[in-house]
């Protein structure tokens, strides 16, 4: 027997640590709720949960964009709405005005409401704002402007014009000898190629050919002769675009690459209906009056506006549906996101509360054992007696 070593006691008392630590872990899993409170718990598991939350926070963040978004549509539809109304009721006016029952004096009082619609119109434009940003103006609309450059001798039995983007709508004006032969034109922003091909036969000078852009919406209007045409070389002046504007962009993932950009054309009085007639330049210029405007052509500047709010109101629309249905992806990635962080971090509480049950036991055996270890050397002073 050996008193200076107590080898039981000390053992008991290793043991009690190691339960006594095990105690403390699970108490404080269960306080928190978390099976995983420091790196030490699991390294792996750690990382994996921080990047997940990373995710998770920022789809929600995308979810509230994609909310704000909808509350600006909201607000720029709204507003069209009221421009609709108007639009349709100077419609009916200048309907209204082609009577020949109206004398000059009933003229002049219907448009007199015209003009204060137009006015009216022209100030939701200026006016419509969401969070201080103004809608309705064109500031959130991409224009195009004229520049100049030249191409020449091209040997391809092609034409391309590099150009920053162009509108849905738009046109393009060609001039054709009559020797040409067939040739395709392409348009293209560096991404995506529009082809047009071009039969002679069905083109004449001065026609205009509309098309289309995918992805992205621009003014364009541009005039391109061909000239000089020998063998396949070919030489013409370009028009090369440059664009004006500004865009909303709307975050609406967790990531950089996940972003809606959408633009509002100018809705004001003086930018409707441009276009539709060679006498009326636009729905500022309606004038019922104006004996030489004609009803026609009044008729055609109105209807060409309705026309461009409908098509403007469409627009807001598809993107404010866009925007519902992402939010519901977005709720639905979150959530299940969630559901994965929390199976890495969160704690099991019946299996962490038979863990510590366990240890609480254990705890009062070893404690109870180092007792009886203590006793032991005490059996020596028989010994000595």
């Amino acid at each position: 027997m050996r008193i200076n070593n107590n080898l039981m006691a000390m053992n008991a008392h290793r043991n009690l640590g190691i339960t006594n630590s095990g105690a403390a872990k699970s108490m404080e899993k269960l306080s928190s709720g978390f099976r995983i409170n420091r790196a030490g718990d699991d390294a792996a598991g750690l990382a994996i949960s921080e990047k997940m939350r990373g995710q998770i926070r920022g789809l929600n963040q995308a979810s509230r964009n994609a909310q704000d978004g909808i509350s600006l549509i909201q607000t720029a539809e709204g507003a069209l709405q009221e421009v609709h109304a108007m639009a349709q009721r100077m419609r009916e006016l200048a309907v209204q005005a082609n009577n020949d029952t109206n004398t000059n004096d009933d003229l002049a009082e219907i448009q007199k409401e015209i003009d204060q619609l137009k006015e009216e119109i022209t100030r939701v434009g200026n006016k419509t704002e969401f969070n201080t940003k103004t809608l309705l103006n064109g500031s959130l609309g991409v224009q195009a402007q004229n520049g100049t450059a030249t191409i020449a001798n091209l040997t391809a039995k092609g034409i391309s014009l590099d150009v920053s983007g162009v509108k849905s709508g738009a046109t393009l004006t060609f001039a054709l000898g009559t020797t040409a032969d067939p040739k395709f034109i392409s348009v293209s922003d560096g991404t995506v190629t529009q082809q047009i091909n071009i039969d002679p036969q069905d083109i004449k000078a001065g026609a205009t050919l509309n098309f289309d852009k995918i992805g992205l919406k621009m003014s364009f209007a541009a005039d391109v002769d061909l000239t000089d045409y020998t063998g396949s070389g070919i030489s013409l002046d370009q028009q090369t675009i440059t664009t004006t504007g500004d865009q909303i962009k709307f975050q609406i993932g967790a990531n950089g690459d996940t972003v809606l950009n959408i633009s509002i054309s100018d809705m004001r009085a003086s930018a409707l209906g441009k276009g539709a007639s060679g006498f009326v330049n636009s729905l500022n210029d309606v004038n019922v009056t104006n004996a030489g405007q004609g009803f026609d052509e009044n008729i055609k500047v109105i209807d060409q506006a309705i026309k461009e709010i409908s098509a403007q109101r469409s627009q807001l629309g598809a993107w404010q549906n866009r925007l519902e249905h992402t939010i519901k992806n977005l709720d639905t990635s979150s959530e299940n996101l969630q559901a994965a962080e929390s199976r890495i971090r969160d704690v099991d509480m019946a299996k962490e509360m038979m863990e510590f049950s366990k240890n609480n036991i254990l705890q009062q055996a070893a404690q109870a054992m180092l007792a009886q270890a203590n006793q032991a050397p005490q059996g020596v002073l028989q010994l000595l007696r």
